[in-house]
């Protein structure tokens, strides 16, 4: 006669039951107080100086991003260090959501330049891309040439007499136009600034004239007081459709710079999709729209995942782009 297993088996399964019942489950301390955050108000960096167009953008987005998240969204600008002193902020910040940055595209190359605090790739975590600058290189209208093939031959015939403006050294204004130089074959002298507004001042009042920059420009071409050579992007920006490419003047330069949100390293995937889903709800903010449009910044939207492979992608592409030119000798 065969024993009765059903009793011991029976026995077995809730003893299972309970003890995965009495198991805590793995759930992330972040994740189980979600509902209050935030419950102070979030600090994002703008690695500039207040009153330039990079400004008012980030302005646009914390105030749009703090509806969304029903807190507040507060902007402090740290100018300086070619705009890397928002990356380098994120080295021993808490991953708790409450201190945030833009990411502009010199915090990839500056590392290969000179010694950092920060690795662009594995000490943040980058949460959202938004947009991207539009490049130009403008000169007043008194210069002596009208066009990109003009300055071209004036600076030949003026070596190192040249001057124009850029945000700084190792940014993306800075280099996009010593490569462009390097490739026409002149030599330029540049003039550092530690922001859009303080280039704005010098070109406008007379003290250089030449300048590379975002689209800060834009007003003043549009009422006469600058005259824009060229832009710098893969095809010509809509808002200036007259005016070529660098490639189209017929040199292979072109340069494109998106930028987002990032926060400290080891960031709760959780934490990151709230925030990320909040900056993402403000692209479709009309006074957000509106803000991008006044400076011809285009909508440039990368989730987390593509915004991290972005990230490593471009660090790698900008490595090559600095040995070539310190191989060159114009960084």
């Amino acid at each position: 006669m065969k024993k009765p297993a059903s009793r011991d088996v029976t026995r077995r399964q809730l003893l299972t039951r309970a003890a995965t019942l009495a198991a805590p489950a793995i759930v992330s301390p972040w994740a189980l107080a979600q509902d209050k955050y935030p419950n102070r108000p979030i600090t994002l960096i703008a690695p500039w100086p207040t009153g330039g167009s990079s400004d008012a953008v980030m302005r646009a987005f914390a105030e749009s991003a703090g509806r969304a998240l029903g807190g507040t969204v507060i902007v402090e600008n740290k100018p300086g260090a070619g705009g890397t002193l928002g990356a380098a902020a994120m080295v021993n910040a808490k991953p708790d959501g409450y201190l945030l940055t833009q990411l502009p595209l010199g915090i990839y190359r500056i590392p290969h330049m000179q010694k950092t605090s920060f690795d662009p790739v594995k000490d943040i975590t980058h949460i959202v891309c938004l947009t991207g600058y539009t490049f130009g290189l403008a000169a007043r209208p008194d210069a002596p040439y009208k066009t990109l093939k003009e300055m071209v031959a004036y600076a030949r015939a003026n070596p190192g007499k040249v001057a124009y403006g850029h945000t700084g050294t190792g940014t993306t204004p800075h280099l996009a136009i010593e490569e462009f130089a390097a490739k026409a074959g002149i030599t330029l002298q540049d003039i550092p600034y530690k922001g859009s507004a303080e280039i704005m001042q010098a070109i406008l009042g007379g003290h250089i004239p030449l300048m590379s920059g975002t689209t800060e420009f834009a007003p003043h071409v549009k009422a006469g007081k600058l005259n824009l050579l060229a832009t710098l992007g893969s095809k010509r920006n809509k808002a200036f459709p007259d005016v070529p490419t660098v490639k189209e003047s017929g040199w292979d330069t072109v340069t494109e710079s998106p930028f987002g949100i990032g926060g400290p390293k080891n960031m709760d995937p959780a934490l990151v999709k709230v925030i990320h889903d909040a900056f993402k709800k403000t692209l479709d903010d009309q006074r957000v729209l509106d803000t991008l449009d006044k400076f011809y910044q285009p909508v440039i939207y990368m989730d987390t995942a593509e915004y991290t492979a972005y990230a490593a992608r471009t660090f790698a592409a900008e490595k090559a782009t600095i040995d070539r030119l310190k191989a060159a000798g114009k960084i």
